[in-house]
């Protein structure tokens, strides 16, 4: 089956992009949106509407396959890929990649997506002129869009097109969902508690004077808090949800960044979780790879000798398919949060779960707000496939409506699964 035509358009995300840098510095809140001046290039304010590039494949069947090329919501910061600017982008893709896709062979979906892991372009947002691989988000976009042409090419859903080629069970049994709440951390917190979703709330601990604390008071306050509101609202002791907050680095500000002292601190804030389990994502972020591999691993080794149940999730300057290896081979952590749009490719993806999973560190397969409904529910096929231990209900950060659609995909995956196998037992 080949592509027979090919359309870029415009599309909105289902949040913003926000200036990660000048929030961390303390740019104050402004109703909904920031006042202060941006600090990372690319932005023209502290927080903008999110953008997202979509792909349209029509195929020689005259079917259509969609992807929506989609960046994180803080793009530019932990050694992502600068701001998707459409306006800039489309006609790149339009000059680049369409004479490239035009005619392609869909005879697989791994093979078309690797292709588009090769190639190298000069990037229209860099001022270096030198070739380099596509921004992170039109990879992930083309290859939504490619996963989707193989699956209308043979009839299979994707989840079964990549449990083909991955060589991996079709699992008919749900992956625990993890709920994020964004600023709303204590309305969103009940919603997903009456929803009983697996792990919550996310927190968006992401300022030290109005969320962590000086000494980190409030994000034990709020632990607290959540504790509670967890026994008073549960419809009985079998729904035991993991409490998962990520700080963005603010635990290190508050202490210099020193490991030893971090970890005490993390370590302390298991009895203000108890009885249920807890893990802090990106606990420092020191802004290099190499120094946050060696301290966030500090911090994890330093809490084993605590005896500590307390868990860490790395996520800031753990990007791409390397960069999860790396973290993952060295046990920098116990949990790695494989941010969708960062890894680019959808193959890596499925990639970094297997590898995760391989060398025994739990695999979060994350995302953003910041993306859409249909690279959400692209998402859900790659994790019913590849099985990593937690997944985001995204996008947006109203919870409901992320929880929705991504529950309710893995659901129909779930039937899907299921009727093959009765089918084939018959």
């Amino acid at each position: 089956m080949k592509i027979k035509r090919v359309h870029f358009f415009e599309g909105s995300s289902a949040y913003y992009f926000d200036d990660q840098r000048a929030i961390k510095a303390g740019a104050p809140h402004d109703g909904f949106s920031y006042q202060g001046k941006p600090v990372t290039p690319g932005f023209t304010r502290v927080r903008q509407p999110g953008q997202v590039i979509g792909v349209a494949l029509e195929l020689e069947n005259g079917r259509f396959a969609f992807g929506d090329c989609a960046a994180v919501q803080y793009s530019g910061a932990g050694g992502r890929d600068p701001l998707l600017d459409s306006q800039r982008y489309i006609p790149f893709l339009e000059k680049n990649l369409k004479p490239l896709l035009m005619g392609m062979e869909i005879d697989s979906f791994r093979g078309p997506a690797n292709f588009i892991d090769t190639l190298r372009f000069p990037d229209p947002m860099v001022a270096d002129p030198e070739p380099r691989r596509l921004h992170t988000a039109l990879r992930y976009g083309l290859t939504q869009a490619l996963l989707y042409a193989r699956s209308e090419a043979t009839g299979l859903i994707p989840a079964e097109i990549v449990a083909q080629e991955w060589r991996l069970p079709m699992v008919p049994a749900p992956i625990p969902l993890f709920g994020q709440s964004g600023d709303d951390r204590y309305t969103n917190a009940d919603k997903m508690i009456l929803k009983e979703v697996d792990a919550l709330p996310h927190g968006l601990i992401n300022n030290v004077p109005e969320k962590l604390g000086q000494d980190g008071e409030k994000l034990r306050e709020y632990i607290r808090w959540l504790s509670h509101r967890i026994r008073e609202l549960r419809m009985g002791d079998s729904y035991n949800p993991v409490i998962h907050l990520d700080v963005y680095g603010t635990i290190g500000t508050i202490f210099n960044d020193d490991p030893l002292r971090c970890a005490d601190y993390i370590a302390s804030l298991e009895a203000d979780a108890a009885p249920f389990n807890l893990y802090i994502e990106g606990p420092v972020d020191v802004e290099d790879r190499e120094r946050q591999i060696e301290t966030l691993g500090n911090i994890t080794r330093h809490l084993g000798r605590l005896g500590s149940p307390v868990k860490i999730v790395a996520d800031e300057w753990c990007n791409n398919l390397q960069d999860i290896k790396d973290f993952a081979s060295v046990q920098a952590c116990h949990m790695i949060q494989i941010k969708t749009p960062d890894l680019g490719g959808l193959q890596d993806i499925v990639d970094a779960v297997l590898y995760c999973k391989k060398v025994g560190v739990e695999a979060y397969q994350g995302g953003t707000c910041n993306e859409t409904d249909l690279s959400s529910r692209a998402c859900v096929h790659l994790a019913m496939a590849s099985r990593p231990e937690r997944l985001l209900a995204k996008p947006g950060m109203g919870f409901d409506e992320g929880f929705s659609i991504t529950r309710n995909e893995m659901a129909r995956i779930i039937s899907v699964f299921s009727i093959r196998g009765s089918h084939a037992k018959g």
